[in-house]
């Protein structure tokens, strides 16, 4: 069992511990360790740090607790390549904002955290259960793709506003560094210029892969030369979890706090399923994405992803996290960033990365160790509320993008824009039951079909409608010119 690292065979699964659904890995045996990405995990970590500021603002936790709970949330990250799951796990980034709205309807202290040790519990029951049956799919596949749409746009629009608030918090505060990072963030991830040259010189190609990283490192330096905040103090050692007062303080075992109450467990339920409807699209992107490295690879290694076993994992980690370290980032199943950035190392062929699950194992423990390295810690301590509002805005971004994208029609276009708004202004459990009145009211019948598999340009009648929409956008779009003719 332990000893030697053990061989794979052209072709084959990479070696490991059967234990039903899990492939138990240990690290130097069941997988070749991977420097590179085990060093740019150290690097990385900086993200996840960041949403520290918003566990403080949201919750009232000192920096050392919430510190403390993303390194209990960095150590379940390490799970999932160590128990078969081919993927780098994130937070579930655009459910975030939705989150936090619906939590500023308690007031700051016992209750908040009640409302949030309820939804985190049941999203990870939500997520075993489906994952345990194999229903995940059945049930993703019965949500309207207008609602999808509308929960996608909703979500990437209260990420924007989060960063906007009137609250002054975050824009406010800090307009030059946010404004200068966030330009040259999007500047390197969706310029058409940059896609142009990043592949003619080797700096600004590694400079793409890193994300958001660059951006951040840019905002140490902008940040103070703006005044906006200090330069970094720049400590040596190592952070001391304080898991002791974290248990007896800021957990549901605490009398403090104690256990939520019923009923909140039912209030929580329709932003428990807008949730889960995004978990279910990063599952859907990360098979996507294992998919296209093993068939560039040429299948040296057989290497699958299984949606029911990520589920699993991820409602155990949402459960232990609610009763152990109630998180406002969540245990999402991918963070699709460096999940890009590690599949395209894998693809440059075995001598680059042995197995996938090494690349993955190695990014994840390099940002565990680097929550305990106080050099690393200290340098971006002033910029987290900047590493928040940049992750917040490339995800708005991204969100709208594929919110759009979900829709079919016309008309899912404009259920999804009526859902988006009442999910920001009344909450989930109402852009549910308006987006499924809207559907019923406009489809009829058609409610009812899979849409998944429908092909709307056989529809005569979704096409004729089309095409008399945008005959009346473009008389709408041009009487201006008409009248300026005239």
């Amino acid at each position: 069992m332990f000893g030697p690292m053990l061989k794979r065979n052209h072709g084959e699964i990479q070696p490991s511990i059967k234990l039903g659904i899990f492939q138990i890995r240990v690290p130097f045996i069941h997988y070749r360790f991977e420097l590179p990405d085990y060093i740019q995990g150290l690097m990385m970590c900086a993200v996840c740090l960041g949403i520290i500021p918003i566990l403080q603002d949201y919750l009232g936790m000192p920096f050392e607790i919430a510190i403390t709970i993303v390194i209990l949330n960095g150590f379940l990250y390490t799970w999932h390549a160590h128990l078969g799951d081919p993927v780098v796990p994130g937070w579930i980034t655009p459910a975030i904002p939705l989150l936090l709205l619906w939590l500023k309807t308690y007031p700051v202290g016992v209750e908040r955290i009640h409302a949030l040790i309820a939804f985190e519990f049941e999203l990870g029951v939500v997520a075993l259960f489906l994952g345990s049956t194999g229903l995940a799919k059945r049930f993703v596949a019965i949500v309207p793709d207008a609602l999808k749409a509308g929960i996608l746009l909703g979500a990437g629009i209260a990420a924007v506003r989060l960063v906007f608030d009137a609250s002054g918090n975050y824009f406010a505060k800090y307009p030059w560094t946010i404004g200068i990072s966030i330009g040259f963030a999007f500047y390197i991830l969706f310029s058409n210029h940059f896609k142009k040259i990043r592949n003619k010189h080797a700096v600004l190609r590694y400079l793409s892969d890193l994300g958001l990283l660059p951006a951040l490192v840019l905002a140490v330096f902008v940040a103070p030369l703006v005044g906006e905040l200090p330069w970094p103090d720049l400590k040596w050692g190592f952070t001391i979890p304080q898991f002791a007062t974290l248990f007896n303080e800021w957990t549901p075992f605490s009398p403090r706090i104690g256990f939520p109450p019923l009923a909140l467990y039912a209030d929580c339920f329709p932003l428990v399923m807008a949730t889960y409807v995004v978990l279910f699209g990063e599952l859907i992107q990360a098979e996507a994405l294992v998919d296209e490295a093993r068939e560039f690879r040429h299948g040296d290694e057989n290497v699958h992803y299984n949606a029911s076993r990520n589920n699993i994992i991820c409602g155990i980690r949402n459960i232990l996290m609610s009763l152990f370290g109630p998180d406002l980032s969540m245990c999402g199943p991918l963070w699709a960033a460096m999940q890009v950035v590690t599949c395209e190392r894998y693809k440059h062929g075995r001598g680059a990365m042995d197995s996938l699950f090494g690349g993955l194992a190695s990014f994840r423990l390099g940002t565990f160790t680097g929550y305990f390295l106080m050099p690393i810690v200290t340098l971006v301590k002033p910029i987290l509320p900047i590493a928040l509002s940049l992750t917040m805005l490339v995800q708005g971004y991204v969100a709208v993008r594929i919110g759009i994208l979900k829709a079919r029609t016309f008309n899912d276009l404009g259920v999804a824009g009526i859902v988006a708004a009442v999910l920001i202004s009344r909450g989930a459990g109402y852009a549910f039951a308006v987006g499924l009145i809207l559907c019923v009211l406009i489809y009829g019948r058609d409610f009812f079909r899979n849409w998944n598999t429908y092909d709307r340009a056989k529809d005569p009648v979704f096409n004729k409608q089309a095409d008399a929409e945008i005959i009346a956008a473009e008389q709408i779009t041009r009487k201006p010119e008409i009248a300026a003719a005239e």
